[in-house]
């Protein structure tokens, strides 16, 4: 297959990296330019045209729109554009229309799973859509993940995504509020982990952080700049659905607060260095 993977953040360079591996034609681009990467391709155009697959994986709706403006003209029939950044419903919605107006398929196909997971291949997918258009993806995606779900209509996958990243931000508040409370009553590290791995409030996510929150290793496996803006388009989505989230308000208040201080490129677990840092008199 000829795939084009617009996009070589965290996970767009290991799935084209994997795809690679599987002796597909990769055609990689990036709006920062990587030329020493393999097949790096200057040009959103020649990227995607004839490809059977179009990946794009990028920042935020801002991002998504700014890569279909220039591959609009060089798409066509029988072309599928696998669309994987983080964005709300409502962007979904229309950038379909407007992919579909150029006579290529578009899917809805957010992902779950950090760097780690994308390099093992066990990113899983939502998937929203018609089921013949997820059976035609297939060969693209079944190689990059251990799971494909096909959450609903178009729309739902990317509404499921953000309620699936408040999930993951709440939880790593909870974790890093209590390790520091732990850490502050004389408690060390491992009675804290030890206690945690026997109690009903342990998730995976324990499992992926915990080595960097021993460690205060801050290496990006989901960065706090990604997070903070699937935060700001599900409140966005709330209030578009008449509904409030209290928690996901005040939380997105100390994302910002770690963009402030230069954290955004960093791991979302390093907004942990807020509980800790010295305060103003």
């Amino acid at each position: 297959m000829t795939i084009a993977l617009v996009g070589l953040g965290i996970i767009g360079s290991v799935w084209a990296n994997n795809l690679r591996a599987d002796g597909h034609t990769v055609r990689a681009w990036n709006r920062t330019p990587r030329p020493d990467f393999p097949n790096f391709t200057p040009d959103i155009p020649a990227a995607v045209a004839g490809a059977d697959f179009v990946f794009i994986v990028v920042a935020d709706p801002a991002a998504v729109e700014s890569v279909l403006d220039a591959a609009m003209p060089h798409l066509g029939s029988r072309q599928i554009v696998i669309q994987s950044s983080t964005i709300s419903p409502r962007w979904t919605l229309e950038f379909a229309q407007r992919v579909e107006k150029s006579g290529a398929d578009f899917l809805e196909a957010p992902f779950t799973g950090s760097k780690p997971a994308a390099i093992a291949r066990e990113t899983v997918f939502y998937l929203g859509g018609e089921a013949q258009l997820i059976e035609r993806a297939r060969p693209a995606l079944e190689p990059l993940s251990k799971k494909l779900l096909h959450i609903g209509p178009r729309g739902s996958a990317s509404a499921l995504k953000l309620a699936m990243n408040l999930n993951i931000a709440g939880v790593a508040q909870t974790l890093t509020e209590s390790l520091a409370f732990a850490r502050k009553c004389g408690l060390t590290d491992d009675v804290f982990f030890e206690a945690l791995g026997a109690n009903v409030s342990k998730s995976g996510l324990v499992d992926l952080k915990e080595p960097k929150l021993r460690a205060a290793d801050y290496a990006p496996q989901f960065s706090l700049k990604h997070l903070e803006k699937d935060l700001r388009l599900a409140l966005e989505t709330a209030q578009e659905n008449g509904i409030e989230l209290p928690q996901t308000a005040a939380l997105r208040q100390l994302y910002l607060q770690g963009l402030e201080r230069g954290w955004g490129d960093e791991d979302f677990i390093g907004l942990e260095r807020l509980l800790t840092e010295e305060k103003p008199n």
